[in-house]
């Protein structure tokens, strides 16, 4: 049974903290910003394209939602994915490598999380996802908890969706920011929006950041930029045809994976930020040293061009068709495995022996997605239902190539000289993946009102699955070929009743699926496994008081996964399927307005998350990791942050984010130690259109851990202490 006890112990302590987002107004041609008390300070009653597609509030959906606007974005300093992912309650996020701005939430990472862009999901997000800056989104919302039934395979601890700005007709509007900040880190954005006549929108956004290293880690240069533009035609207030454009590039000058650790009794500096069973730490002298070789990096360039019509037929029917295709490029060159070396005459310092790798992505997406729906009622009963079918096609080429242990120049591990690649560089493995999927889906909702404050919603989706997985052995053009099929159901069951004014009681049932890995990326071995299966209950309550001066949200929950790989008992060597994980856990999240200039906003959450049934083969020998915890999951995060304004101008901010220790293997033999980090901000106007911004970010510049790398001795560093200015104008 879930502890009761301990959850309510830690909502309790949450309501008497100052806990994440600070409400404002801001006026349409004014940048001035005013902290006060919002209406719907937690979004309660905004529609969510992440809540499904009948266009229920955050309030009647029974689900756990949160919404970050662009202006909260932007007054909390978020300037890119993985910040953003981070001040989600209960997530944390990390720039792995291969995986930038990957998500851990509800005892779940990487797969696990569905990322879309304007409502579609393009593939698993370990693909997907860059670190991309943040000017561009009108929002993010998050749905905590399985959505299979929305959106397919994969999302079995939540979907985050990216929501791009869009035109607004009868407005026109400039917007810009820019800003610089320590380790030369300088951004500039801008966006406009125009109406061209009375039945044309157009807007336009650009963005442009790049740094030294927003880790303050040695050779780590990074750039990234972003332009979207949209148009949206409304003939009439039935018709509506939406085409856009998106287009992303970022690179790393040299991939950079984590701080390596090091037998304790070579450290200068060391710490207590990780602690290992063998002695290994992280030692503080190696902060800012990145051992990868001249010539590695990371980028990616991805394009999108999408179209969006809406038909209001009339009598409460309504029909829309999107249509969506993507183009990526990305690589990843790196070294991906860093082995300490005991001091010698060649390294009187120690060394790290690394191996090599070269990943390449060429990938081609395209979907089309076509929904009716009516809202109408039944027995004089509201009800909204929509139906659908959805078709995608992938076409993806992935070049992967890794070296032998020695392959590369040892280096030392206080003065690294960073190894040329040899030309004749040579691969253990030299493999690419041609993989060919097609989608096709079927999928249906209702929410009916059973009364005026009571709703029920049901929800089915069926996919056909058609993967057609070739992998090629490029030195000896050896072809090992697999077609498997899927054809999973997923659903879901919920109910909302508004037990008095403003306070909303909720619950729901719903059931996910999950490949064993990337489905794009699956070894042909684990392509032929079946789909994981999921489920998930959870309760909570939505509120809102006090004329709009106070909002909460809470919920628990739990989440099992059957069928994740594991060892055969009776035969340690063979990887069969018939493991099991699950999480349980509690989620708060508070905004309080005691007066008009003083905001105290925030969320906690407790996450225990386990392996109920896994074995790993060690030495030839299957091992038992049965009620260890899954990587990158800590037991508790707080996001907490209180603000005041002084004589309606001068704003004066405080935050403080917390994340309790994590773990980097499934053995749990590698801990990383929970940590606070406290930011300070100031804002003020300096016209009728712009607003100065001031931050400092880790203002006790903690040495913490923030995220697994590779390999699991490797341990993100966050960033140390930083300042920003920033100016942010509308006109």
């Amino acid at each position: 049974m879930y502890p009761i006890r301990l959850w309510c112990g830690a909502a309790a302590s949450c309501l008497f903290l100052p806990l994440s987002a600070m409400a404002q107004v801001r006026d349409a041609g004014d940048a001035t910003i005013v902290v006060t008390g919002q209406r719907d300070p937690l979004n309660l009653d905004t529609p969510t394209q992440a809540a499904g597609r009948l266009n229920l509030s955050v309030r009647e959906t029974p689900a756990s939602i949160e919404i970050l606007t662009q202006d909260d974005l932007q007054r909390r300093g978020l300037r890119t994915a993985r910040e953003t992912f981070a001040a989600v309650v209960g997530a944390v996020s990390g720039n792995v490598p291969g995986n930038p701005a990957v998500v851990s939430l509800r005892g779940f990472s990487g797969n696990a999380v569905s990322i879309l862009q304007d409502g579609v999901r393009v593939s698993t997000s370990t693909v997907v996802q860059r670190d991309t800056n943040n000017w561009h989104y009108d929002r993010v919302e998050v749905l905590k908890g399985p959505a299979s039934v929305m959106f397919g395979e994969g999302a079995l601890a939540g979907v985050v969706n990216k929501v791009t700005r869009k035109p607004v007709p009868d407005e026109r509007r400039l917007d810009t920011l820019v800003s610089i900040g320590s380790f030369d880190t300088v951004f500039a954005a801008a966006g406009v929006n125009l109406p061209v006549d009375a039945t044309l929108a157009v807007r336009a956004d650009a963005s442009y950041q790049r740094s030294d290293s927003l880790y303050d880690v040695d050779d780590n240069a990074t750039f990234s930029a972003g332009l979207t533009a949209s148009a949206l035609w409304r003939p009439n207030d039935r018709l509506s045809l939406l085409i856009a454009l998106d287009h992303f590039e970022d690179r790393y000058d040299a991939t950079y994976q984590g701080l390596p650790l090091i037998p304790g009794q070579f450290a200068l500096r060391p710490t207590d930020a990780v602690v290992t069973a063998d002695g290994l730490v992280a030692d503080r002298a190696l902060r800012r040293r990145n051992y990868n070789p001249a010539g590695a990096g990371s980028g990616a360039g991805e394009t999108t061009i999408r179209s969006r019509f809406d038909w209001r037929i009339g009598d409460g029917w309504i029909a829309a068709l999107d249509l969506t295709a993507y183009a990526a490029d990305r690589s990843f060159l790196l070294a991906d495995a860093q082995s300490f070396v005991a001091p010698s005459t060649a390294f009187p310092n120690g060394g790290f022996r690394q191996t090599y790798q070269d990943f390449r992505h060429d990938h081609r997406f395209w979907n089309a997605r076509g929904v009716i729906g009516h809202d109408g009622g039944i027995a004089g009963h509201r009800n909204r239902f929509g139906i659908g079918v959805e078709r995608n096609a992938t076409d993806f080429v992935s070049l992967r190539r890794q070296t032998a242990a020695g392959a590369l120049a040892a280096v030392d591990v206080r003065n690294p000289v960073r190894p040329i690649l040899p030309r004749d560089l040579r691969f253990a493995s030299d493999v690419t993946f041609d993989s060919r999927l097609h989608q096709t889906s079927l999928f249906a909702e209702d929410a009916l009102n059973l009364t005026p404050t009571w709703l029920v919603l049901g929800g089915v989706r069926w996919d056909h699955i058609d993967l057609d997985r070739t992998t090629v052995q490029n030195a000896t053009g050896a072809r090992d070929r697999n077609r498997p099929r899927f054809d999973p159901v997923s659903w879901r069951i919920g109910s909302t009743w508004d037990v008095v004014s403003g306070v909303t009681l909720y619950g729901q049932f719903t059931t996910a699926v999950s490949p064993v890995s990337s489905i794009l990326l699956a070894s042909i071995a684990n392509s032929r496994f079946r789909l994981t299966s999921g489920d998930a209950y959870e309760v909570g309550v939505k509120a809102g008081a006090w004329g709009g001066r106070a909002a909460l949200t809470a919920a628990v929950y739990r989440i099992g996964q059957r069928d994740i790989l594991t060892r055969d008992p009776a035969n340690p060597a063979l990887i069969v399927q018939g493991g099991r994980q699950s999480s349980r856990g509690g989620e708060v999240s508070l905004v309080l307005v005691p007066v008009k200039a003083f905001t105290l906003s925030g969320g906690v959450s407790y996450t225990d998350a386990r392996y109920d049934e896994l074995s790993e083969l060690i030495a030839g020998v299957a091992v038992d990791r049965r009620g260890n915890r899954p990587i990158n999951v800590p037991a508790t995060t707080l996001n907490a942050a209180a603000g005041y304004t002084i004589a309606d101008r001068l704003t004066i901010g405080a935050s403080v984010r917390h994340a309790g220790n994590f773990y980097t293997d499934t053995a749990n033999t590698i801990r990383v130690a929970g940590h606070y980090v406290f930011d300070a901000s100031l804002s003020l106007p300096v016209t009728d259109r712009a607003t100065l911004w001031l931050r400092g970010r880790n203002l006790a510049n903690a040495f913490y851990g923030e995220y697994s790398g590779y390999p699991t001795t490797n341990v993100y560093i966050g960033a140390p202490r930083s300042f920003e200015a920033a100016l942010a104008a509308r006109f």
